[in-house]
């Protein structure tokens, strides 16, 4: 696996939670180990480490915000016009990509990217399975197999060196997926492709503005898809794009989004509406500003983290410049918290006034896996063998047990100051500090 890194990006946007160079100052040793000892835990009817709230989600500036979309409002043209058009020349300036496709939400964006990029029956797509469902769905719907790849439980992405065994004469593409906003090793991953004569097709619906060698994710393969779902850091409540730099794939795109119309193409409705790119063009006033803050923050809670006994932050791949942090991530190993069950964890962690879940379930054993290949469809369209080696790539280890390890931090909490983060840190201490008061 690559060397992970956590300290090689210098940036100078101030933000309200400080500069690089404090975080550099701070030596993970700072912390008192003794000074949480003996302290009742919350769940126990102690003290909570917080009782403040946290930064709320989504933001938006009333007047600022609202008045675009009045804008629209008034203006009586509500479907696809100049606001979408504006949007996509914006986002794709921001990111240096040469076009980008506006659609309706991030899995049409997904469907766009793979009739683009002629995917269908009778293909294989790699894939990884610590994913939203999305990521792994698409692939049926045009009526091609996924094909797992199991996970770097360190970085919680698809493992590179796994790659290569799943591939066969029907592998037409990898999928990789930038989860949580943490690039994936794509140095490796397109070297892989450009081998084996593979496109490949980013999901960076989590990974806006997220970069690899100071290069966008979502620019770094063939085509690269975003969400801009609710809970996302650009966020208009649905809706999603596309970003390429093939003017003939983009035009497919662009086709198949729009009924086909302009070339020869099947194609289905995709059109994102104008009220959607107002509110768009106005979250993007503050996302590079409010990504900074999280790669700061998220960088100084995994130097708090370092060495607390069973907590075990996520690592970056060697070349990140910058992870965007739609969750932060980390592994809790019970066997080195005296047994304690992640659930308990998590419980007491919440106690202590910390908000947190356990990130995605086991989705290569997700029932409708099964249910689609034994589906009618399925089996008029492929082989038993080719079907069974499907449901033989579902098996992956790692993946399991990650799942069950795995407790995430929402991007949320990333937007506050850097006594925030120690708020963190220090529950997650006092937590580990008392934990025979969770047997």
């Amino acid at each position: 696996m690559n060397a992970p890194l956590f300290n090689r990006r210098q940036f100078v946007a101030a933000t309200s939670v400080g500069s690089l160079a404090t975080v550099a100052a701070s030596p993970p040793a700072a912390r008192a180990t003794a000074r949480h000892t003996a302290a009742k835990l919350a769940i126990q009817g102690g003290t909570p480490m917080r009782t403040r709230g946290w930064p709320g989600w989504p933001i938006w500036d009333q007047e600022a915000d609202e008045a675009q979309v009045l804008s629209v409002l008034r203006g009586g043209v509500w479907s696809r016009s100049r606001v979408v058009a504006d949007f996509e020349k914006k986002w794709a300036e921001l990111n240096q990509a040469k076009r980008c496709l506006a659609t309706t939400h991030g899995t049409t964006a997904l469907i766009t990217a793979l009739n683009a990029l002629d995917i269908g029956v009778g293909d294989e797509v790699l894939v990884g399975p610590y994913t939203f469902v999305a990521s792994i769905s698409v692939i049926f719907l045009v009526g091609a197999l996924p094909i797992m790849v199991d996970t770097d439980p360190e970085t919680f992405l698809i493992n590179p060196e796994k790659i290569e065994e799943k591939i066969t004469p029907q592998t037409k593409a990898i999928l990789p997926v930038h989860i949580y906003g943490l690039p994936a090793a794509m140095d490796r991953i397109n070297t892989i492709a450009q081998k084996h004569n593979l496109v490949v097709l980013e999901d960076a619906c989590q990974a806006w503005l997220a970069e690899r060698n100071g290069q966008k994710c979502g620019t770094l393969g063939d085509l690269g898809c975003f969400s801009f779902q609710n809970s996302k850091h650009l966020t208009c409540g649905e809706g999603g794009a596309i970003l390429g730099d093939d003017e003939a794939v983009m035009d497919r795109a662009v086709s198949y989004h729009n009924f086909g119309h302009g070339g020869p193409y099947l194609g289905s409705k995709c059109r994102m509406t104008e009220f959607q790119a107002a509110i768009l063009l106005a979250q993007m006033q503050r996302l590079e500003e409010q990504t900074e803050r999280r790669w700061e923050n998220g960088r100084y809670l995994t130097q708090r983290l370092q060495g607390i006994p069973g907590i075990v932050p996520h690592t970056l791949y060697e070349g990140v410049t910058r992870a965007a942090y739609h969750l932060y991530p980390l592994r809790f190993v019970a066997e080195e918290f005296d047994g304690v069950s992640r659930a308990r964890f998590m419980s007491a962690l919440r106690a202590e006034g910390i908000p947190c879940s356990g990130g995605y379930g086991q989705l290569n054993k997700a029932p409708f896996i099964e249910n689609t290949l034994s589906s009618r469809n399925f089996r008029r369209m492929y082989s038993l063998r080719q079907l069974d080696h499907c449901r033989e790539q579902i098996e992956c280890p790692d993946n399991d047990r990650l799942c069950s390890e795995a407790v995430c931090l929402s991007q949320r909490l990333l937007l506050g100051t850097r006594e925030d983060m120690d708020d963190i840190a220090n529950a997650i201490e006092k937590i580990a500090e008392n934990r025979e008061q969770l047997a």
